[in-house]
């Protein structure tokens, strides 16, 4: 592709912090840059703690078993996600109860999550698509009022905040992900956050076989107990390292972002056919995704997909509904989610990463226009 979805952006900074961490010639892993990149993302937030994990599916599963969610238990998820957010309940033994989405902001809808609470309901697992701050205080108001947990899956929206709040902060625990096309990364990786100490501690016995011991594992003379079951669910330092440098120059990753989306926002609203995905008022996106909606529905869609490729342009739908996979039709039957399927059936992320140069953002851009005014 001569476009492609995203890129990601690194410079020396990030080549210099993955060096040092490799020349040391030890403490590859858990080494004092695991404790130091999770110290910056709770400055960051404003948080308590913080656990990392070798991706955001780990830090999704390790908060189903902290927060004792198991078997006979049910978690309402979106199926408008990518399908870790499903699987998170089912890896610890407990039912995933597909709830619909509202369509401004793509998240879950919390008058429909409201209906489907019963009283084997232990949480509730938004999403925040894109980058984009779901309707988070409603849906905590519908798990206060139930007594159940609220679980952010903030995988996509790094940065992102409702007024001067951060997505990932509103729920009693929440997970970011630091795949190579989020806001910033590690190549893969993720973490845990929460304010909850018990969550925290048993987050990092999860996250690294129940183990409990004085010193660094790999140090001699340290003394070592095993307290529960756990997994290797840790971040390398190498990575550690790289995430240290990518957060020092997050605000201007997402202002890149930003500079991009305003551009699209200007250029693709005056275009018959396609209908826009704006943040509500009061909230800030990070555009880990650029989504726009078709509303000629999943044909036109494709249609248009397929003449991005001709130009070279790459173009993704994101997300099919999962509950439509087959894994979660044995589990789950036949759900009805109306305002998901159509949703689903419209929308189609473009390309947006920070460095995206404007030659490239105008030639979607006219591509997008050309296709609508006929030029097929």
């Amino acid at each position: 592709m001569k476009i492609p979805l995203f890129k990601v952006y690194s410079d020396s900074r990030d080549i210099e912090g993955v060096t040092s961490a490799i020349k040391s010639g030890m403490f590859w892993c858990i080494g004092p840059q695991i404790e130091e990149f999770e110290r910056k993302i709770c400055e960051y937030l404003g948080v308590d703690h913080c656990v990392t994990f070798n991706s955001g599916g780990s830090a999704l599963h390790a908060l189903m078993l902290a927060h004792g969610i198991g078997p006979g238990d049910e978690v309402i998820v979106p199926s408008f996600t990518f399908i870790a957010t499903a699987y998170a309940p089912m890896y610890s033994g407990a039912k995933p109860v597909f709830a619909d989405i509202e369509e401004t902001t793509l998240g879950l809808d919390a008058e429909d999550v409201r209906k489907r609470i019963t009283k084997r309901t232990k949480a509730i697992l938004p999403i925040h698509y894109g980058g984009i701050p779901c309707r988070i205080k409603e849906l905590r108001g519908v798990a206060d009022d139930s007594a159940v947990v609220l679980i952010e899956d903030a995988a996509e929206a790094f940065g992102a905040k409702i007024g001067e709040k951060f997505a990932g902060t509103f729920g009693h625990s929440a997970i970011f992900s630091f795949c190579q096309n989020k806001i910033f990364s590690t190549g893969e990786g993720g973490c845990a956050i929460t304010n909850d100490n018990a969550i925290y501690e048993n987050l990092k016995l999860i996250a690294s076989y129940g183990r409990v011991c004085s010193g660094n594992y790999f140090g001699a003379g340290t003394s070592v107990d095993y307290v529960s079951l756990g997994y290797n669910w840790r971040l390398s330092s190498i990575q550690a390292a790289l995430g240290i440098s990518q957060m020092q120059k997050v605000e201007k990753l997402i202002k890149m972002r930003k500079q991009v989306a305003e551009y699209y926002n200007a250029k693709l609203d005056k275009i018959d056919g396609v209908e826009m995905i704006y943040p509500p008022d009061g909230c800030c996106s990070v555009y880990q995704l650029y989504t726009i909606r078709i509303t000629g529905g999943s044909n036109e869609r494709n249609k248009l997909m397929a003449f991005l490729a001709k130009k070279g342009i790459s173009s993704k739908v994101y997300f099919d509904p999962v509950h439509k996979y087959s894994v979660f039709r044995k589990e789950c039957g036949e759900v009805c989610l109306p305002i998901t399927e159509k949703i689903s059936g419209e929308v189609l992320s473009l390309p947006i990463y920070p460095h995206m140069e404007k030659n490239e953002s105008e030639f979607v851009v006219k591509s997008i226009r050309k296709f609508f005014e006929g030029g097929v």
